[in-house]
């Protein structure tokens, strides 16, 4: 006859006051505030390079209505914490996004869009195109096509929404001592 441990059910208090419980609670709920307020007010940097910011520009405008989802242009990169690069990157642009990229306030992402800024797209072997902005700047999110659409440019703004929603900033850092 094999005995089996009966499961016990904490109840929320029990959970809340014990003193490790308490604080992953209390921490996990600041995660959720900052990472909801980053999520809700997404301002990308308009960096266009080819035609890739054509499609950039249609999600700008009134048929996606990007601002329900919090997603502003921003002209200048001090004001904006999201880079779209959108287009080919040459070897001699490469210096001028990564300055941009340098002068974006932490924290700070960046989309990859179109398989030319995804890998050098048609122009790979080309001597002045960069094989990928992923060599210039971290890529967080990739959009791939040629161009893509507004459509795949709003779901990998989305993508990057549930990326950010995971991020921890507290990191248990209580828990190394």
């Amino acid at each position: 006859m094999s005995t089996q441990n009966p499961v016990s059910v904490r109840t929320h208090d029990q959970i809340i006051n014990s003193p490790n419980n308490a604080a992953e609670y209390v921490f996990t709920s600041i995660d959720k505030i900052y990472n909801w307020a980053f999520t809700s007010s997404t301002w990308p940097v308009t960096f266009g390079l080819a035609c890739c910011a054509v499609e950039m520009m249609h999600m700008a405008a009134a048929r996606y209505d990007q601002d329900r989802v919090g997603i502003v242009f921003r002209a200048s990169p001090r004001q904006s914490d999201v880079m779209i690069v959108a287009g080919t990157l040459t070897n001699k642009m490469a210096p001028a996004l990564r300055r941009v990229y340098d002068q974006t306030p932490e924290p700070r992402w960046v989309i990859s869009m179109g398989s030319c800024a995804n890998g050098g797209g048609y122009y790979h072997y080309s001597y002045a195109v960069v094989r990928g902005c992923d060599r210039i700047v971290p890529v967080d999110v990739y959009v791939p096509g040629c161009p893509p659409t507004a459509e795949a440019l709003f779901y990998g703004i989305l993508q990057l929404h549930k990326k950010i929603s995971r991020n921890r900033i507290t990191s248990m850092w209580y828990r190394k001592y």
